[in-house]
Parts: structure tokens; C-alpha cells; sequence
């Protein structure tokens, strides 16, 4: 079992998701070892929300991290589109989440979203 997956489950609990009810919280590790956490913020104007893992990186990049710099997320659910999206942007190797059946998967960003579109150059 993961302790990150593990750690992003005990940030879930202080989720604010009063619309949903579906907690979601998140672990960033960098290469150099620092960790950011984040959670679901949800909004009245639901596409104004924020997913844990957006969160989390949002953290990062605060913090002056860049993509490359991370070196894990760990998830307490399955990521949604979006938030691979900005797995692959972010270059993450190593990404860890709850499947719904209890599991955990462990997938990179690019086997979570195949084919993606990126920037040139």
C-alpha cells in the first residue's frame, strides 16, 4: 500500500466540498524531496473549483517548482481529465491514486492520458 496514497487520503478529510461531498486530497513530492499537499476546493460556479492534485501543484509552482520538479503525486481517487492533463504538462513519472475498487494504481502521466496535445517546442 502507498503512504503517500495513504497520506492523500488524511488530507481528503479537510476537503471543502460542500456541493459534492466527494473529498479528494493529494501529495506532491518533488525531486529534492519537499512535499506539497492539496485538496478539492469546490465553488457555487462548479467549473471555478479546484481538484486536490491542482491544488497540490498550484503549491508547488508557489513555491518555485517547475515542471520536471516533481518527482511523484499521490491521489486519493482516480485523477479526471483535467487534472492529467496537468500531470502531462507537469512531466510527472510517477503518478499513485485509489481506484475505485480499493486498489492502487500507479501509472505516468503519459500512460494516464496517451496521445495528448502539448506545445511545440
Amino acid at each position: 500500500m502507498s503512504e503517500l496514497v495513504e497520506r492523500a487520503e488524511l488530507a481528503a478529510q479537510r476537503a471543502y466540498a460542500p456541493y459534492s461531498n466527494y473529498l479528494v486530497g493529494a501529495v506532491v513530492r518533488t525531486t529534492d524531496g519537499t512535499e506539497f499537499v492539496g485538496t478539492n476546493v469546490e465553488n457555487a460556479a462548479y467549473p471555478l473549483s479546484q481538484c486536490a492534485e491542482k491544488t497540490a501543484i498550484a503549491a508547488a509552482a508557489s513555491a518555485g517548482y517547475r515542471p520536471g520538479d516533481i518527482k511523484v503525486v499521490a491521489i486519493s481517487a482516480s485523477p479526471c481529465g483535467g487534472c492529467r492533463q496537468w500531470l502531462h504538462e507537469w512531466r510527472v513519472p510517477q503518478v499513485e491514486y485509489r481506484r475505485a475498487d480499493g486498489t492502487i494504481g500507479t501509472a505516468s502521466a503519459a500512460d494516464l492520458l496517451p496521445d495528448t496535445w502539448d506545445l511545440p517546442g
